[in-house]
């Protein structure tokens, strides 16, 4: 556990590096933090704004000041090929699962010292020693979920909800939106097909592109953030989403626009983790804010606002919290942590070699032109 002074202890010291030339306490530190959108609670409707209050929390706490520098991607391959690029340096990500394992393998991502994050002990035990990061050295769970289809009651028959063939149903054309990412995109196919999404073997790769191919015609459009604005206006009717996201949907439909939501019967499991990518420039301070992320008001504030299920024992077992959700959307969205592990094992996506990287990515080229 990192060591709290004083503000005596500090000022002292401050004034001393100010003598030997050393440095200053004027100084401002700065955090670059790269996650995904609509990921954390941003003062928005009087919410917590974390990373405002994470600088004044550690202003108060360590007499520095710092600044949290947020940007925002849409994919994991997005945020892999920018940082691959080298063209930029962050200091704390929160990729999902698959892309962790990925970084750890290319050393893209440092291991933690968990002296500066003791609250990790609050991460349920379900969520530790999972097949991306089996020791517990590069992540700390940060949000937890399940892929489900949302629909638009007002145009789509409950009698063809259930399964991945609503998006494939050709009652729905022109309504229908698929995720512009080649894993989530191809899942969505694999699953349907009753395929392994973690089988290298192209000639299953190849049969989950010709079921991608027939929905192709169908599809309004491919997306990622901008399924919210077009499922809650009802510009599309039918699309898969994380869970989370839709009831952040639920709450902005239009008056017109009635969203429900199901779990096919296969689908991803997927946690997002934080993690200190390699290009980082301040790995103790980025540690120090992966700790006040897991601390009880800004934890709960962000499940609040995302609507993601947590990890974190200070969040799940409080019950205000849960009381706020209301008990249709507890079942939702936390399905059960002792369940989760087992489905998660089952059904979640891994690392795949780069081969099968490449292959994928050129299969999605070429639906993309088809």
């Amino acid at each position: 556990m990192k060591k709290l002074v004083s503000v005596l202890v500090l000022s002292a010291l401050f004034c001393a590096l100010a003598l030997s030339g050393c440095g200053s306490s004027s100084e401002t530190l700065t955090l670059n933090v790269y996650n995904w959108g609509e990921y954390i609670s941003d003062g928005s409707e009087d919410s917590f704004y974390t990373v405002r209050e994470f600088e004044s929390w550690y202003e108060e706490t360590y007499g520095e000041k710092v600044h949290v520098n947020y940007d925002t991607y849409a994919s994991n391959e997005d945020m892999y090929n920018k940082l691959d690029a080298g063209a930029v340096s962050y200091d704390v990500i929160i990729p999902s699962d698959y892309m962790i394992q990925r970084m750890i393998a290319e050393d893209m991502l440092l291991p933690l010292d968990f002296s500066n994050i003791p609250n990790y002990q609050y991460i349920d035990e379900s969520f530790r020693g999972l097949y991306y990061d089996p020791e517990d050295q590069y992540s700390v769970p940060y949000a937890y979920g399940v892929v489900g289809v949302i629909y638009n009651a007002n145009i789509v028959d409950e009698a063809d909800a259930g399964d991945w063939d609503l998006m494939w149903n050709e009652k729905y054309a022109g309504n229908i939106v698929q995720f512009n990412n080649p894993r989530d995109a191809f899942g969505t196919a694999q699953y349907k097909l009753g395929l392994d999404v973690n089988d290298t073997d192209k000639a299953l790769w190849d049969q989950a592109l010709a079921e991608l191919k027939t929905q192709a015609p169908l599809i309004k459009s491919w997306v990622m953030d901008e399924i919210f604005n077009m499922m809650e206006s009802g510009e599309a009717a039918v699309g898969a989403y994380y869970a989370g996201d839709y009831f952040t949907m639920l709450d902005n439909q239009a008056e017109d626009v009635d969203l429900r939501f199901y779990y096919p019967p296969r689908t991803n499991y997927y946690v997002d983790a934080m993690c200190v990518p390699s290009c980082c420039q301040n790995k103790e301070l980025a540690e120090i804010f992966i700790n006040y992320m897991l601390s009880a008001e800004p934890a709960i504030a962000n499940a609040e606002y995302t609507y993601y299920a947590s990890p974190n024992s200070l969040v799940y077992n409080d019950e205000g919290y849960l009381e706020d959700l209301g008990e249709e959307t507890v079942d939702i969205l936390y399905p059960g942590i002792d369940n989760f592990s087992e489905l998660y094992n089952q059904y979640a996506y891994r690392n795949l070699d780069q081969d099968a990287l490449d292959y994928m990515t050129s299969l999605w080229e070429e639906l993309k032109i088809s």
